[in-house]
């Protein structure tokens, strides 16, 4: 017989209960608020490792703008697709909704031509694009940021006169080239400044921080940071319960204890373990000895799947740094004891650290600190034959 299975582990699957991210949709409400009022506002960006949830929070906070009639469009940044050709499909989708509007036709032509002139024939490989006019000559140019930002402003004025406000919603941003992100940032930042209801809320690993405010000094006054992180026990507690308590089911504390322990409250882990064991155990409470019976299926089912996917899109020099990590016993770990346990020089390591942070691997936490972008990944390494005889 079928068993429903309460739990949703997955890249970006939204949990049956969204736990302990309450205070941060609060304060994206606020900012609806004031973009619904056509009034700028600051954008946001959540920041945190692989599995804290950043997905799915900003998957929410989309859904719950579509409802207040913001026009929406997400957008997952990879590192073989072109973001520009995405957010220039976006803002077409924008000028299609508003078109049967009377009050912003004489807007749309000169929208439609901004955006031809960003992504006809573009190069992202090479940064440059080309548009061809009416009279069919052939103009070139490398100027990314302005013709994005007549996009942003174009369609900006277009949303302020259809009391329309646009949210964009950019996820893995930091997969984004230098000149995109910082086009993007330039862009908003102008349609902002002549009071457009533009926004972003965006979402990605902990170096985007330095990305942002390497492109642009005033980045930090632009978005709102929100740092996501594993959650509280208490939180974590109602990610295991609320799910399974309408089908009469519960846990006893014992049990919920070992499993935030086991999970140390990252959300990918809690809902990747509760369904393993709920997929086993028959009965309408989970205790303590049925979480250790599967202990072992929830390591393996990681191990498997989530770490080893990214371990394999490592060289084996990359793996031998990586190894080198472990090997310094605790995390974050300095550039300088990964290279002594390498036995090279700092600078000879400097290329393979630079690959791994854009693998999206690790990332750098203070200046000279480095750690996995991945909770946990420091055991699956140990836990790896290669590993043990190295």
């Amino acid at each position: 017989m079928f068993k429903p299975n309460p739990y949703r582990p997955g890249a970006g699957m939204m949990p049956l209960y969204l736990a302990g991210r309450e205070s941060d949709i609060y304060d994206v409400e606020q900012l609806y608020a004031g973009i619904l009022a056509n009034i700028p506002v600051q954008s946001v960006v959540f920041i945190g490792l692989r599995g804290v949830g950043k997905t799915v929070l900003i998957n929410q906070l989309q859904r719950n703008a579509e409802k207040k009639s913001i026009f929406c469009r997400h957008i997952e940044v990879e590192t073989r697709n072109d973001f520009i050709s995405q957010i220039a499909a976006c803002s077409q989708a924008f000028l299609r909704e508003v078109s049967t509007l009377e009050k912003v036709r004489s807007l749309i032509d000169k929208s439609i031509d901004c955006i031809k002139a960003l992504v006809v024939s573009f190069d992202p490989k090479g940064g440059t694009f080309s548009l061809s006019m009416k009279e069919k000559e052939l103009y070139q140019s490398v100027n990314l940021t302005q013709t994005l930002t007549d996009v942003f402003t174009s369609i900006g004025e277009t949303a302020y006169e259809a009391e329309r406000p646009i949210c964009f919603f950019i996820d893995e941003m930091q997969y984004m080239k230098s000149e995109e992100l910082g086009a993007l940032i330039a862009a908003l930042h102008r349609s902002n400044q002549l009071g457009y209801p533009v926004m972003i809320i965006g979402a990605g690993l902990p170096r985007l921080y330095k990305m942002l405010a390497d492109e642009k000094t005033y980045s930090e006054r632009l978005f709102i940071y929100k740092e996501i992180s594993s959650l509280t026990p208490e939180q974590a507690e109602k990610a295991i319960r609320m799910p399974v308590k309408k089908l009469d089911i519960d846990y006893t504390e014992e049990a919920v204890s070992k499993i935030i322990a086991i999970t140390k409250g990252y959300p990918f882990f809690i809902q990747q373990f509760c369904e393993i064991i709920y997929n086993n155990v028959d009965g309408d409470m989970i205790t303590a000895d049925d979480v250790d019976l599967y202990i072992h299926d929830f390591y393996n089912v990681l191990d498997t799947g989530f770490f080893k996917v990214r371990y394999e899109r490592c060289s084996d020099m990359e793996k031998r740094f990586i190894f080198a990590m472990v090997d310094c016993g605790q995390l974050p770990c300095t550039i300088s004891q990964i290279a002594h346990n390498m036995k090279k020089d700092v600078s000879a390591i400097s290329t393979i650290r630079a690959q791994l942070i854009n693998k999206g691997i690790i990332y750098p936490v203070r200046h000279g600190e480095l750690d996995f972008t991945v909770p946990e990944f420091d055991g699956f390494i140990r836990r790896l034959e290669d590993f043990k005889y190295q």
